[in-house]
């Protein structure tokens, strides 16, 4: 396969970086992605195999991505995950290849990740307290993750760590996760709590904007300095404290970044979405299964990426007071694709 002229969308923005959710199904509750009882998973035949998920990698590696991130639901729950990572680790031109997961399982995978091809790996920690951590995720989990941490530093993974920051819940403790983070030697990124997909209980007030978490950096630490961005893509913008620990904050929810972001996803049954906002996505399964040519993809890719015009955090924050949650819990259980754990966070 060539590589076609680098595509931009209507906004100007590459097609930069590609989540890829291999799986629906998660081990956790987390209380900001997945507050209800019960859900409405995607059929398992209709799922994606690996052979389909590198097919349609290798056609968005043509059209110009360059960064693929393997996402859930949680990746670790997807059987034989790194026969799936030594496929995409063998796409030439494919820059970065990374994995998001919640650390349950990882301590069972990370040496075979690693000797797959994984570049990196990002672990989610939103506490480290046992008991706060069986409120927010709904289960005793906690041990399994810090294990998961250390199997990844062990065979040599770079990790780095997220924190979705909940005001009432866990912003006190910003100082104890830097001093973490710190002794794991991985860099830690702070997320805004973001009313996106199954966060039927978003409020406002929950939120710990970017501002007060630097407020409470400086307090621990003192003043922390901004970093100029590598990757004006990156989510992430990056302060340095004054003992010289770096760490991130995402402001998606207070100081959305839609003017940069370069990314798109594809869920775990073929529907790919431009926008992580976005109420519909095209569907890639059907024509792939139908036998479509490499020739027909570049063509479906391109010209959709070049008409995106998304900015749907941009729009949310425009609300204001009468921002809520973005999508009822009726609208959700029609349609398990608007799920934050399906495509892909």
């Amino acid at each position: 396969m060539s590589s076609h002229p680098a595509l931009r969308d209507a906004r100007g923005r590459p097609l930069g970086t590609l989540r890829l959710s291999v799986t629906d199904r998660c081990n956790l509750r987390c209380a900001y992605c997945m507050p209800e009882q019960e859900y409405v998973w995607l059929p398992r035949e209709e799922l994606l195999t690996f052979e389909e998920l590198e097919l349609l990698a290798r056609h968005f590696v043509v059209a110009g991505t360059r960064r693929i991130r393997l996402t859930g639901g949680e990746p670790l729950l997807r059987r034989d995950l790194p026969e799936l990572v030594a496929r995409l680790a063998r796409i030439e031109t494919l820059e970065e290849l990374a994995l998001t997961t919640n650390g349950v399982l990882l301590a069972d995978h990370a040496a075979a990740l690693r000797t797959a091809g994984l570049k990196r790996i990002t672990v989610s920690l939103d506490t480290l307290d046992p008991e706060r951590f069986e409120r927010l995720a709904r289960r005793r989990e906690l041990p399994r993750v810090l294990a998961g941490i250390a199997a990844a530093r062990a065979c040599g993974l770079p990790v780095k760590l997220d924190t979705v920051v909940l005001r009432g819940d866990n912003e006190d403790e910003i100082p104890a996760l830097l001093d973490f983070a710190r002794e794991q030697d991985a860099e830690l990124r702070f997320i805004e709590y973001m009313d996106v997909g199954g966060a039927t209980h978003w409020e406002s007030s929950k939120v710990c904007s970017q501002e007060a978490m630097l407020d409470a950096v400086a307090r621990a630490r003192g003043a922390a300095v901004p970093l100029t961005r590598k990757d004006p893509a990156a989510p992430a913008g990056r302060w340095r404290t004054p003992d010289g620990q770096i760490f991130g904050i995402i402001a998606s929810t207070t100081q959305p970044f839609c003017a940069a972001c370069d990314r798109s996803r594809l869920t775990a049954d073929g529907r790919w979405l431009l926008c992580l906002y976005a109420r519909e996505g095209l569907d890639l399964r059907a024509p792939l299964r139908e036998g479509r040519s490499a020739e027909w993809f570049q063509e479906r890719i391109r010209s959709a990426w070049s008409q995106r015009d998304d900015q749907g955090a941009v729009e949310r924050l425009k609300l204001d007071e009468r921002r809520g949650p973005s999508m009822d819990l009726d609208a959700l259980l029609q349609d398990p694709h608007l799920e934050m754990h399906v495509r892909g966070g």
